[in-house]
């Protein structure tokens, strides 16, 4: 019995641990799925780790495993295509499914699906990045990010006192790729993991000083080791059981 509920008896030995894969945040991927690993070996499980690539497909069915605990990051690996994949192949996986994977990865469809349920969104438009470059199609303060990647790859804030947008829109991709233009709310950042039931405290991230936001260098890179988290008890459940 742990604080997440009792622990359900293991029925699944040989698990694939899904890294690497196609998307702009490879590396951050890399390095999860070798920690999920090493975590899985100490737990006794049978790991065999998968640098992911479009035959996956052949990959998964030369190991035949009973399970895939998927780490890979953005786009192929969170937005429904990987999902989709395994379900062909019926081979359990962990996090979301398909539908809830490709809803929220799409930024477009997820704000409107929070719109359906009531929940409050910033307004937003999308262009494209070679006409968010040529002038504001927003008044600034805003941000110019892609609709479908994760980890703050590609954002781009303008400030309020901004004579034109900044060329660095031009560096998250091709001058015809589809992206948001959507107003700049100003607010903290704040995480929290939800587990079964359980919901972890609530953490505030702070990222280095001199940085706009909690980017992909405040995660991921050197800045990372100076990124601040501070600990609110804001939110305190317990959970009887985990599914």
């Amino acid at each position: 019995m742990t604080k997440l509920g009792v622990v359900p008896k293991r029925t699944r030995d040989h698990v694939a641990v899904l890294k690497g894969g196609l998307s702009a945040e490879r590396d951050v991927s890399l390095n999860s799925g070798a920690a999920v690993g090493e975590a899985l070996r100490e737990e006794g499980y049978r790991v065999t780790e998968i640098d992911v690539d479009r035959n996956l497909a052949g990959q998964l069915e030369a190991i035949n495993p009973d399970v895939c605990f998927n780490a890979l990051h953005g786009r192929f690996g969170e937005d429904g295509c990987v999902q989709g994949i395994l379900e062909m192949l019926a081979i359990p996986y962990t996090h979301s499914g398909v539908l809830a994977s490709a809803l929220s990865m799409h930024k477009e469809r997820a704000k409107d699906v929070m719109k359906l349920a009531g929940v409050a969104v910033a307004e937003a438009k999308l262009v494209t990045r070679g006409e968010a470059l040529k002038q504001h199609v927003m008044k600034p303060p805003y941000v110019v990010k892609p609709i479908t990647e994760g980890s703050s790859v590609g954002v781009v804030i303008v400030p309020p006192n901004a004579d034109r947008p900044p060329n660095s829109i031009a560096e998250g991709g091709s001058l015809d790729q589809i992206v948001m233009v959507e107003r700049y709310i100003p607010g903290r950042e704040l995480t929290c993991a939800v587990i079964g039931e359980f919901v972890t405290d609530v953490i505030e991230i702070v990222p280095l000083k001199g940085l706009a936001f909690y980017d992909y260098e405040s995660k991921y890179g050197l800045a990372a080791r100076s990124t601040s988290f501070r600990h609110k008890f804001y939110l305190m459940f317990t959970s009887q059981s985990v599914p």
